[in-house]
């Protein structure tokens, strides 16, 4: 089969994962946040050495079918503020104070809009109201409004601006500023939700719209003819074009969580925790039976909006988190350092101390294999930053100094998730990412979690996770209240718009599967059920407040999947080296480095080791012992009781 090409493009580092149908074969490289499209390119560029024996990009994407990426650009985006400002049209006076509510939208609120708000009489005349909305318009857009939200109170009075809009505000006048008409964006009937999202929207669009439209210029010019898939925080991909840039927020997590998934029904856990420690966060979420925790009408950054999003949260915990002495106590993060200038080993400059610093002078990671030999890491300048800003200050030694950052970061990585837990006994945690296997028994000791599970591709499992996406679109409808009639028009618009819509995407909608279901939910928006419905069911009964009837169209693309748990053989792992690891200020231990991918299925240790995977290092403290699974997995148990 053609090849399939997973990135999932992080603050600091961005993970390629290619897969042909057989094998996987994946890489990492620096983000470069001064042109993601660099990074992407490079990290291909990369891939295709691993593949080829050596670098042939052009014989990579011509050997490919998709690529899909994921991006932390929406996200980065809305945390830093940058975007274009907003304005905001309504017939609702009090609309401003109903979005305001409570800390966390009251801050993005006064961010992204402000004052901007214009309120108009919908229900005069069209003439005056005509005229109204020219005044208001140009006030908006007078203060700085870069892109406008039409917010009226019901489906047929936005109907009405915007048909003034269009004939008042032909796009040679109102120039670049783009209108966006918050029912038909979603017809969510809950306001706030609906306001809310296309806001948000019309924020992370410009900025994901420069980016993806660039990336697929560039492939463009190697005369790739196969489009660039985004992959959403759905669990599915679709084409630049047909994504919505709300629907990009977080999908880094989401490609985590469908690989934790897999893994949940490889092992048959009953819950799995992911810990996906990156950079800058680290995401944590939930799945039990197989099943990944999801809201129906999701939130971003605290604030409600109208799709169902993964219940993921994150902390700012992560390699590249800054360790600082604030009124003499060490505190770890939010701030990071990045890949640029990364942690002060990297040698880019970095003069704050960080996890990965520690990391080096503890002895867990190799100055020369870090990254699989990638680059080099610098102890000299680790070890001048620590000094500086954590031992000098508290007049301890670097060894003592040492000791307390790594527990420091223990706890604020258990913190992360020690909320999610309800069973110890029956939660496994699950940790990838760059930094997650080095932290992962340590933090999870701390929680009371027993067992932890490092997948082989850990350093590049969200990328792995996109690869169980298929193209697919979603559609919705209020069907409350609808006569037969109305039903069947409602029914056989949604396909009209599948078919229309999955054609631009490449495929014919008798080649896609259809999955309708009937969405019940209450005044507030709370879910009350959701019932599978089949195309050919008479209509529905629609007696909550809100039925939504669903449709999602997917084309279904080839998935990997991961060998099913059997029982093997016992061996003692094999160790190929020796590395001294301080466990103390005072102590140091030479202790075993295993390679996991010269292992056998069946291979067990005990801590205190080391196991070094592919761009990964997975630390096994004292207490614990790991497994090597038949799918080259590292499966690490506590033995010591709490």
């Amino acid at each position: 089969m053609e090849r399939l090409i997973n990135i999932d493009n992080g603050g600091t580092l961005t993970d390629i994962c290619v897969w042909d149908g057989e094998e996987f074969s994946f890489t990492k490289t620096l983000t470069t946040p001064f042109d993601l499209s660099q990074c992407l390119f490079d990290g291909m560029a990369k891939a295709s050495t691993d593949i080829f024996g050596e670098e042939d990009l052009p014989r990579l994407l011509h050997s490919t079918r998709h690529i899909r990426y994921s991006t932390t650009q929406g996200t980065n985006a809305l945390v830093e503020r940058k975007g274009p400002q907003i304005g905001v049209l309504t017939d609702s006076p009090t609309l401003a104070e109903e979005l305001r509510t409570g800390d966390a939208s009251a801050e993005l609120f006064d961010d992204l809009v402000g004052s901007r708000v214009a309120v108009i009489d919908a229900d005069r005349d069209l003439e005056e109201l005509s005229q109204d909305i020219v005044r208001q318009v140009n006030r908006l857009t007078t203060d700085g409004a870069a892109r406008l939200v039409i917010a009226m109170a019901d489906r047929e009075k936005e109907r009405t601006v915007k048909g003034v809009l269009l004939r008042k505000f032909p796009r040679h006048l109102l120039g670049s500023v783009p209108i966006l008409f918050t029912w038909e964006f979603t017809p969510d009937a809950v306001r706030g939700r609906r306001v809310w999202s296309g806001i948000i929207n019309s924020f992370l669009h410009p900025t994901m719209e420069r980016f993806l439209y660039n990336a697929e210029h560039r492939l463009r010019d190697h005369k790739v003819k196969n489009p660039l898939l985004i992959y959403r925080n759905d669990g599915a991909s679709s084409r630049v074009a047909k994504s919505v840039a709300l629907k990009t927020y977080s999908s880094g997590p989401r490609g985590g969580l469908e690989g934790t998934k897999a893994l949940s029904s490889a092992y048959g856990l009953e819950h799995v925790l992911m810990i996906d420690v990156g950079g800058t966060t680290t995401d944590v979420g939930s799945v039990k039976n197989s099943t990944i925790s999801t809201d129906r009408r999701g939130s971003i950054r605290g604030v409600p909006v109208s799709f169902a999003m993964s219940n993921v949260h994150s902390s700012g915990v992560g390699g590249s988190s800054v360790i600082a002495l604030r009124n003499g106590v060490i505190t770890v993060g939010p701030e990071s350092v990045g890949a640029a200038p990364g942690p002060a080993c990297f040698g880019f400059g970095g003069k704050q101390a960080t996890i990965t610093d520690v990391n080096l002078l503890l002895g867990v990671l190799d100055p020369d294999t870090y990254l699989d030999g990638g680059f080099s890491l610098d102890a000299q300048r680790s070890r001048a930053v620590i000094t500086e800003v954590i031992a000098g200050p508290l007049g301890i030694s670097l060894e003592e100094a040492l000791i307390r950052m790594e527990a420091a970061y223990f706890e604020r990585m258990s913190t992360s998730f020690a909320d999610d837990v309800v069973d110890a006994e029956t939660t496994t945690v699950a940790a990838f990412g760059g930094a997650g296997p080095m932290s992962a028994c340590g933090a999870a000791r701390i929680a009371g979690v027993r067992r932890v599970l490092v997948p082989r591709m850990a350093a590049v499992f969200s990328a792995f996770g996109i690869g169980f996406s298929d193209i697919a679109q979603t559609y919705e409808a209020n069907i409350a209240g609808l006569s037969a009639n109305e039903f069947a028009a409602t029914k056989t618009r949604l396909r009209e718009r599948a078919t229309r819509d999955m054609f631009q995407e490449g495929h014919e909608i008798g080649e896609c599967r259809l999955e309708w279901s009937v969405v019940q939910e209450d005044a507030e928006g709370q879910l009350l059920s959701e019932d599978s419905y089949s195309e050919s069911d008479p209509q529905p009964s629609a007696s909550a407040h809100h039925a939504m009837l669903t449709l999602t169209a997917r084309f279904e693309l080839p998935h990997a999947s991961i060998p099913q748990a059997e029982a093997t053989e016992k061996s003692p792992a094999v160790s190929s080296s020796t590395r001294n690891v301080r466990s103390t200020a005072a102590q140091v231990d030479e202790v075993p480095v295993f390679d996991l991918d010269t292992q056998k299925a069946g291979a067990a240790g005990a801590g205190p080791a080391i196991v070094e995977g592919p761009y990964f290092t997975a630390r096994v403290p004292q207490g614990w012992k790991f497994d090597v699974t038949v799918a080259g997995d590292l499966m690490l148990t506590d033995t010591i009781e709490n």
